[in-house]
């Protein structure tokens, strides 16, 4: 875990392994390790991740609509994967790549 480290960056550093990932189980994730657990923080780290998706840094490889409710029933849920822009990015700052 990365500690206090800004949430965009712990963020790219989860896709670094280069796997596919649904948005809600990162926002899961960041949810518990910055214990933002209201619907505010959920909300907020998934407007991140979409920040990083719209800056190139990740892009949607698949969606589905959340049936279960298991991040916003009726939502569209997206899974993503970091680019090679995204991983020069994380390379940047220090997060993998160096």
């Amino acid at each position: 875990m990365a500690g206090l480290r800004p949430i965009k960056f712990r963020l790219l550093e989860l896709f670094t392994d280069e796997k596919e990932h649904w948005n809600n189980e990162i926002v899961t994730q960041i949810q518990k390790e910055y214990n933002m657990n209201s619907n505010f923080g959920r909300d907020s780290i998934n407007f991140d991740i979409l920040e990083l998706a719209s800056g190139g840094m990740l892009k949607s490889v698949e969606s589905k609509v959340d049936e279960d409710g298991v991040y916003k029933k009726g939502f569209l849920l997206h899974k993503y994967v970091i680019t090679d822009f995204g991983k020069v990015r994380s390379s940047d700052a220090c997060l993998e790549y160096v």
